[in-house]
């Protein structure tokens, strides 16, 4: 194609998605895979994919439903949504049934569909997810962000939320609280939590609760906005985080009852795109949400890995003088290298994406810049994603260990050998500025 036809179908390009890159942490992913295919050794702490495989009895329930063919309803198989429905109620201590869940093919997409059909501002904490704005920038939503601090484990404070509010009190918004968070791993307490839901009431704001990596925390001590704000929560969940099955492409809202009508109302625009959720893919899902045992010691395992882990990285990174708040949950660290800005200055790094294009350019580590997520260019913060392992080996491996604290590092260096290599290469890039 020429380059004035170009140039001429770009003209034409809707103006909200003029410009628009793909999404970053594929990006990334992409990059880091044909680095691979030229040879070079590669550390991927940039796409946040769970190391873990799927449960297996999850797995074998996908097996025996392969055969399944038929369009299933929008708004989702009705035991998934029952599943859904007892799963929430019985992990969150909330009041619903089938008819407040809707399914869908990915937690991203839903979330997507209701910014297309509901008409409001979106709310959206820094650092934040990738695709929060991007997806707002499509739709041609407003966005406010709300700064954070790292001396706060960049979580929202209600004070602000409430400045946001009050400007225009009967203002339609929407806010995005991800906890725990991608990314930076950081949790909300119960008392900010309580707080924030009486902010949200008093301005009648929608609250997607983002929890698709509630079942992550290092310590199964997740709870939900929802309780303390159940008639405006929504929550938002899948398998692709907490049961390892990120290719399968499902998701799950959760609606108060009073929102009935923004579930139809994202379920009829569901039936002219996507129609329905593939098939065998949800009635494997009923097993995931099931209550089970095999579930739990799945659950119990990874976590207990994702901790030993975060306990380790955070020491290697303390020992670097990079700071970052302790995660709690998810797979993700988010470090700020401030201590060596004069250092990276004069090598000409000025920015955060500049410091990460350098650092995978010199030493084959991916991780993905700050700036990404939401923060400024010039703040040297960025995202690691330790997820470089073979998930099914460390979960054998860790049901014949007992953890004790003087042999979680050597379980590390044998089953995680490719995040251990990468920060060993990370530290010495550091030291050698």
């Amino acid at each position: 194609m020429s380059r004035i036809k170009r140039e001429e179908l770009y003209v034409n390009l809707n103006l909200n998605v003029r410009g628009l890159e793909p999404s970053v942490t594929l990006a990334i992913n992409e990059k880091c895979n044909q680095l691979k295919k030229e040879g070079r050794p590669v550390y991927k702490f940039g796409l946040g994919q769970s190391p873990f495989p799927v449960p297996e009895h999850v797995v074998e329930a996908l097996k025996a439903h392969a055969h399944e063919k038929a369009y299933l309803p929008v708004k989702g198989l009705p035991e998934l949504r029952k599943a859904v429905a007892d799963f929430n109620c019985r992990l969150h201590k909330i009041g619903c049934t089938e008819d407040d869940v809707l399914i869908g093919p990915g937690s991203k997409e839903l979330i997507f569909l209701l910014q297309l059909v509901y008409y409001g501002d979106l709310i959206i904490p820094t650092p934040s997810w990738v695709s929060y704005s991007p997806q707002a920038r499509i739709i041609g939503r407003h966005v406010d962000w709300v700064h954070t601090t790292g001396e706060n484990n960049w979580r929202l404070s209600p004070e602000k939320l409430d400045l946001i509010c009050r400007t225009d009190p009967k203002r339609p918004r929407i806010v995005i609280l991800n906890y725990p968070s991608n990314p930076t791993g950081c949790t909300y307490p119960l008392e900010r939590l309580k707080l924030l839901a009486q902010v949200a009431r008093k301005y009648r704001v929608i609250l997607i609760s983002d929890e698709i990596y509630g079942l992550t925390h290092h310590t199964g001590q997740h709870v939900s906005i929802a309780r303390y704000y159940p008639e405006g929560t929504i929550i938002s969940s899948g398998l692709s985080k907490w049961c390892g099955a990120g290719g399968w492409r499902l998701g799950t809202f959760t609606f108060p009852p009073n929102l009935d009508w923004l579930l139809h109302a994202m379920a009829s625009v569901a039936s002219e795109t996507f129609t329905s959720t593939s098939a065998p893919i949800q009635y494997a899902a009923v097993e995931a949400f099931k209550e089970n045992p095999a579930m739990d010691e799945y659950l119990h395992i990874t976590r207990k890995i994702l901790r030993i882990l975060a306990k380790y990285l955070m020491n290697r990174l303390t020992h670097m003088k990079v700071t970052a708040p302790y995660p709690q949950g998810a797979f993700y660290l988010f470090p700020d290298f401030s201590y060596y800005r004069q250092k990276l200055v004069a090598k000409g790094i000025l920015t955060s994406g500049e410091l990460c294009n350098k650092l995978l350019l010199d030493t084959g580590v991916a991780i993905l810049p700050g700036a990404d997520f939401g923060r400024q260019t010039e703040e040297l913060s960025a995202r690691i994603a330790y997820v470089d392992f073979n998930g099914e080996e460390a979960i054998r491996a860790a049901k014949s260990t007992s953890f004790e604290h003087n042999h979680n590092d050597e379980f590390i260096k044998k089953y995680c050998p490719n995040i251990v290599e990468g920060f060993d290469r990370l530290e010495q890039w550091l030291n050698d500025l």
